[in-house]
């Protein structure tokens, strides 16, 4: 088994709070890895440190079989990772084509490369009547479209996706989930973040659940599906529990009492 992913004891603390809590992860090459949690679990925080962004606290981790605590291997392993993170971190003043050709040439993707790759991303996202609009005048979706074709422009081994569907159209969305499957197919590995069950379940070979900082589950989903459903799961390990439903409701808003 090769792994894409390997940490151990992985925590980040910032003040007296624990963000992410000594977590082990395991996510195997070739697969499409879910991570899960409620909001604040620490999923962000983690994907920060994988990449880079975010020095951990205590703990090891290897990206790509790269050692991210050695200067040299970190920047061997960054060459290889394509990123959407929490905040798209896009440069507004610029249109799509000088940002992705900014993105291009910082991983040194030869300029011709650059320019065929840019058309066809363009093409494929919808976003080739758009490009001469700078990013700060695009929608949310539209900046979500941009930010996957920056990550996907240097033909990464490994992609982070933090909430790659959060207000992005079904038209899109289809075209997205049909981009990383072709991507996981030929051997590259997805670590994605989202809040919607069934988009991971769509997808994803594996999951991960975060609670508090603390990873509770990891498994195949193969493997969950034999005890559970994804939702089932997530709600126990996330402390919600299906039998908590009466808690849930509002009489005001049943008509009780009226």
């Amino acid at each position: 088994m090769t792994l894409a992913i390997e940490t151990s004891q992985l925590s980040r603390s910032f003040g007296d709070f624990r963000a992410v809590d000594g977590i082990d992860l395991r996510v195997e090459r070739g697969t499409f890895y879910g991570f899960l949690g409620p909001n604040g679990a620490g999923k962000s925080t983690t994907i920060k440190m994988l990449t880079g962004l975010l020095a951990p606290s205590n703990g090891e981790m290897r990206v790509l079989g790269y050692n991210m605590a050695d200067r040299v291997e970190s920047i061997e392993a960054k060459k290889r990772l394509g990123v959407i993170p929490e905040d798209l971190a896009l440069f507004d003043n610029l249109t799509a084509r000088e940002y992705l050709t900014f993105v291009g040439r910082m991983y040194l993707v030869p300029r011709e490369t650059i320019r065929t790759r840019i058309d066809e991303l363009l093409a494929i996202l919808g976003l080739e009547a758009e490009e001469k609009k700078l990013a700060m005048e695009y929608s949310h979706g539209m900046k979500k479209k941009l930010a996957l074709a920056a990550a996907l422009l240097s033909n990464p081994d490994l992609l982070f996706l933090d909430e790659p569907f959060e207000g992005v159209d079904a038209v899109t969305s289809r075209v997205i989930r049909d981009l990383l499957a072709g991507f996981v197919a030929r051997g590259s590995t997805v670590f994605l973040t989202s809040h919607v069950l069934e988009i991971v379940e769509r997808l994803c070979t594996h999951v991960g659940i975060i609670v508090k900082g603390k990873l509770v589950e990891q498994s195949s989903l193969e493997e969950l599906r034999q005890s559970s459903s994804l939702e089932t799961r997530f709600l126990e390990m996330a402390g919600a529990g299906l039998d908590g439903e009466a808690s849930h409701k509002l009489p005001w808003l049943e008509g009780v009492g009226r």
